[in-house]
């Protein structure tokens, strides 16, 4: 069996995606016609060249525009359940989707009917696609103060029942001048059960990473990827193992890395790292998670084996019990034992 086939068939977990960024190019175009003062493209040539960005910041707008057709708790379920039905079609077995209450609260959605929308969707993923869903709620850092404030007021007061994690994301140049308040936010989210699950040294250097390891008490990071400037962080992440949610399409989209063969991810799993490989925002970025193991076997040189051990990974550092991660394991380890040896 080739190497595609191989990706193909391995069960996947994805732990970093945006319920935004999930959004296919018909489901957006279907909200753009909708809302046509949105000042979003309504076809799909002019969609797609919509979504070239020049940098994180360009994208970081586009990604609010796309943010602002979503007005209604239906549209966070129909999201909710397209992202469900293409994991299913990749062989994803289980997600933890981003969800940011703040671009809900911003366009008057109330926060019990968006946790409404957030259950009726996790029930029907599993029922109908197979895939169970959990959510991280998250901070958009740039908006400070008040979006700490109602992230965690959302996640405290109204939780969608499978709400495992606390996030931190936007543009991480912004953060110092609200350290405090978010320390205090995930401070509060950790003592309620929830875990700390923010983004860190995508668009910064190592010392936004040191900072979520040691203020916001980070269990897994996202991206982390600008960890290896600095040897000491190195040491610290290889002898924690925290998870790195390792996105590389992405990075090369927004203008992080060059190109995909300059991606550090087989840098980072030489140094002894522990990664995962995820999409974080699919469609606008013209990927899947099935392609980021593509992209690893082809354009990074990764072999079957360290794919099998990413897919493993990601099951280890989610938030689904024991049982479940051994099932999801059990899986991927057979069509291992199935393919090994056979034809690239």
């Amino acid at each position: 069996m080739t190497t595609d086939a191989f990706i193909d068939a391995l069960p996947k977990v994805e732990l970093h995606v945006h319920l935004i960024g999930s959004a296919s190019v018909p489901t957006v175009l279907e909200l753009a016609r909708r809302h046509p003062d949105g000042g979003v493209p309504t076809n799909e040539e002019e969609l797609r060249a919509f979504y070239r960005f020049t940098d994180f910041p360009h994208f970081a707008r586009i990604y609010q525009a796309v943010n602002a057709l979503v007005r209604e708790p239906e549209d966070v379920a129909t999201l909710v359940l397209g992202l469900a039905a293409d994991l299913a079609a990749q062989n994803g077995r289980y997600v933890e989707l981003t969800v940011t209450p703040y671009a809900h609260h911003v366009v008057g959605m109330p926060m019990r009917e968006v946790t409404e929308a957030l259950d009726l969707a996790a029930r029907r993923s599993r029922e109908e696609h197979g895939v169970r869903m959990a959510y991280v709620f998250d901070i958009p850092g740039e908006y400070g103060a008040e979006a700490a404030r109602v992230t965690l007021d959302h996640a405290l007061r109204e939780p969608p029942r499978t709400l495992v994690g606390f996030g931190l994301a936007g543009i991480e140049q912004e953060r110092p001048r609200y350290r405090d308040v978010f320390t205090d936010a995930f401070r509060a989210a950790t003592a309620a059960g929830l875990r700390s699950l923010p983004h860190a040294g995508e668009m910064t250097g190592p010392e936004t990473i040191w900072e979520a390891l040691d203020l916001l008490g980070a269990e897994r990071i996202g991206h982390g990827t600008s960890c290896v400037r600095d040897p000491r962080l190195v040491a610290r992440l290889r002898e924690t193992q925290i998870p790195l949610e390792v996105c590389p399409t992405s990075n090369v989209c927004t203008g992080q890395v060059a190109r995909v063969e300059e991606h550090p991810l087989p840098r980072m799993i030489e140094e002894g790292l522990f990664v995962t490989l995820n999409s974080d925002d699919p469609p606008m970025f013209a990927t899947t998670l099935s392609r980021e193991y593509h992209v690893a076997a082809h354009r990074l040189g990764l072999d079957r084996e360290t794919l099998t051990t990413l897919a493993r990974n990601a099951v280890e550092a989610s938030s689904m019990d024991p049982a479940d991660k051994k099932e999801i394991q059990d899986e991927i380890d057979a069509v291992a034992a199935r393919h090994s040896g056979t034809a690239s």
